[in-house]
């Protein structure tokens, strides 16, 4: 919709609830994956000194936290974030073409 408001031009896009919901769906995904990277980079490592006592494979778990389970989370996160997607942008007919030559 184009109009006028105070001698300026603006757009402004209304959505219907469809892509309301997608959106809902998308940023709750999103606010999750945050929060586990938020604890597994912060809350994790505020507390590596209290846990250095207990040993997981041969290693302190704090030390094994930072330099190997969050890396990997991370990946983890990364790889969930996009088979997630996929599956919303399908649920809502949003995905990509395959063969866009």
């Amino acid at each position: 919709m184009v109009g006028r408001a105070d001698g300026a031009w603006w757009v402004t896009m209304r959505l219907d609830e469809r892509q309301r919901a997608y959106w809902r769906r998308n940023l709750r995904l999103t606010a999750w994956l945050l929060g586990l990277w938020f604890f597994v980079s912060f809350v994790v490592s505020f507390f590596a000194r209290e846990v250095e006592h207990i040993l997981f494979l041969g290693m302190p778990l704090g030390f094994y936290m930072g330099a190997q389970g969050a890396p990997l989370t991370y990946l983890l996160i990364i790889w969930w974030y996009a088979r997630r997607m996929n599956a919303l942008d399908r649920d809502y007919g949003v995905e990509d073409a395959e063969d866009e030559d």
